[in-house]
């Protein structure tokens, strides 16, 4: 089952340079890392229809005067909005499949297509490019229509151009057996095992440490 791509992703994809290494993150992974399991002990960070809002805000996935109107659409249809988060919620469960078992089962891997193609099927609307505060510009969707609609088409084609890409080998959940976290490996030489080297990668080194300390003893 092929995965639907808006051209523009698809001519961008095709023009990195072959052999070259990918973005250091990817918006579909933090965004599998927000569930109960990659926040541990904090909880999940979607815990309600305008943490969402936010947090895709905080990642550039809509911009404030957008998720303005939308919040207070929120308000007045509160149903629709709570409809929102839990098929947020459902498109996360199928990405943290694909990202922690994606690479080896193909199963996995179509049930993930399904479902971002079941959210780019909502993608009626608008692309548009817009200046960003920095100086630089970015690729924008508003979607025509139900306010809730293209919430989840940011996310989604994240995961899709991960597939095109085939980044699937380089995405890794932490080697923490306590850490949920998953990953992209930007590494050359592809052996990063820790989400962080300042969180888990350093309790990882402490581990190994007392463990040499008490065999010398």
């Amino acid at each position: 089952m092929a995965v639907v791509l808006p051209d523009a992703r698809v001519v961008a994809a095709r023009e990195r340079p072959p052999g070259s290494l990918p973005p250091r993150t990817r918006l579909w992974l933090d965004f599998v890392n927000t569930d109960a399991a990659g926040q541990s002990p904090g909880g999940d960070l979607l815990r309600d229809f305008e943490a969402l809002l936010t947090w895709l805000q905080q990642h550039a996935a809509v911009d404030d005067e957008r998720a303005g109107g939308i919040l207070r659409r929120a308000v007045l249809q509160p149903a629709a909005a709570a409809a929102t988060l839990v098929d947020a919620r459902r498109v996360r469960a199928a990405l943290r499949a694909l990202a922690e078992r994606g690479e080896q089962q193909a199963r996995v891997r179509d049930d993930a297509v399904v479902e971002i193609n079941r959210v780019l099927g909502r993608s009626a609307g608008t692309r548009r490019i817009d200046p960003r505060s920095d100086g630089g510009y970015t690729r924008s969707f508003v979607p025509t229509g139900d306010a809730f609609a293209g919430l989840m088409i940011p996310i989604v084609e994240s995961a899709a151009e991960s597939l095109v890409e085939e980044e699937l080998g380089r995405v890794r959940r932490c080697a923490d057996p306590r850490c949920h976290r998953v990953f992209l490996d930007a590494t050359k030489n592809g052996l990063r095992r820790w989400c962080d080297m300042g969180t888990c990668g350093n309790r990882a080194k402490a581990a190994r440490h007392r463990a040499r300390a008490a065999g010398a003893m």
